[in-house]
């Protein structure tokens, strides 16, 4: 069975948002207001099971990139979001396949800043 260049593309996007999420490599990572008000020991616990996050089904990443997911903290939903611009953050990436066409921006947020 080979794969399709679609399949390609996603694979290329999952493989950059996972190093970006997983090891903070080839982009930047926010973090909201309400997220730290909740303190160091909070965000880090957030920023650890974001982390760890490895299941994704159809349901929660219906296109297969990795670039959007919930974890609860202390029983508080935790989201994070990651979003592809150009080099100058002003506009959408042309091709989030291209680390130099894309800075990938992941946030990280309550369910409630959303």
């Amino acid at each position: 069975m080979s794969m399709t260049d679609d399949d390609c593309r996603t694979c290329a996007i999952r493989d950059l948002n996972d190093a970006l999420r997983i090891k903070g490599e080839g982009g930047q990572i926010l973090i909201t207001p309400g997220v730290v008000h909740r303190g160091d020991a909070f965000i880090a616990q957030a920023v650890t099971a974001m982390q760890a996050q490895s299941e994704f089904s159809e349901e929660n990443d219906p296109y297969g990139e990795h670039d959007f997911g919930r974890v609860v903290i202390e029983d508080e939903p935790v989201l994070w979001k990651i979003d592809y611009y150009d080099p100058t953050l002003k506009y959408g990436s042309d091709d989030p396949t291209d680390p130099e066409k894309t800075t990938r921006v992941l946030t990280l947020f309550l369910a409630e800043e959303y």
